[in-house]
């Protein structure tokens, strides 16, 4: 049977509840890679997702980042944060094995401000990161990293890329330091699939029908090593969360694997 797995910014898991068990119920995928949970592990809602049939490996804090791995099946190995000589940052990077594939779920820095110091820092991050892999992982072994990744590589991944140009997530820099990650041997999934424009994942609270009027980013990625890669059937992105009620700015993105 295909084995489904879907990456999804909540932004804020309690406060989607009503969504993200509704979707869980319909779509009914096998792994789900949640970003900015925002609650602390003594707060998560465990009991809920377990009656909805899902195990749950998440690491969080209070009112920022976050990241959660929903399985049906057992989650193994779980290790979370960076293990080098800098901030852990274990709230933004999970891992853990489900069913033989190793999975990634990140949630890298958003920038703020091409002079803010967290630029600078998310520069770093995906620098860390490409080393992170490197050190714990190879590219011929299956292994699957998906999440919010605050990057939309390519011109089609924006609405508007002429007056969005430079942005944070956004410009030649950002780009750059994701393909030196994704060069260590990883494929991009959606784009495998689909290659048309005008398929985002993320639509601000502040642009007035952002969704109906195609006013969005795909920041959101599901990538893969090769083994994986060439068992992978479709990727969608599913846009019903998203014109939920009071939904997160991010919807669901989707792929599906020949088990």
């Amino acid at each position: 049977m295909p084995f489904t797995i879907a990456t999804w910014n909540v932004n804020s898991i309690r406060a989607r509840m009503h969504l993200l068990l509704l979707w869980l119920e319909t779509v009914s995928p096998d792994v789900v890679c949640l970003q900015e949970t925002k609650v602390e592990d003594t707060d998560f809602p465990v009991e809920a997702i377990e009656s909805a049939g899902y195990r749950a490996a998440y690491r969080g804090q209070k009112s920022y980042n976050g990241v959660a791995i929903l399985s049906k099946t057992p989650i193994e190995g779980v290790r979370c944060g960076f293990e080098d000589d800098g901030p852990a940052d274990e709230a933004r990077l999970i891992v853990g094995v489900v069913n033989g594939l190793t999975i990634m779920n990140t949630y890298v820095p958003q920038g703020r401000d091409p002079d803010h110091e967290m630029y600078a820092y998310k520069l770093e991050w995906f620098e860390r990161l490409r080393a992170f892999f490197e050190s714990r992982f190879s590219p011929d072994e299956p292994l699957l990293w998906a999440g919010d990744l605050n990057v939309a590589p390519e011109p089609i991944d924006v609405y508007d890329p002429k007056r969005l140009f430079g942005h944070v997530c956004f410009n030649p820099q950002v780009t750059a330091v994701l393909e030196e990650v994704k060069s260590w041997g990883l494929v991009d999934l959606f784009r495998k699939h689909v290659p048309d424009p005008g398929q985002y994942t993320y639509y601000d609270y502040r642009t007035v029908d952002g969704v109906a009027n195609g006013r969005g980013w795909r920041v959101d990625h599901i990538y893969a090593t090769r083994p994986v890669a060439e068992h992978s059937l479709r990727a969608w992105i599913d846009l019903e969360p998203r014109m939920g009620d009071k939904p997160s700015d991010h919807t669901p993105m989707l792929v599906e694997l020949d088990a």
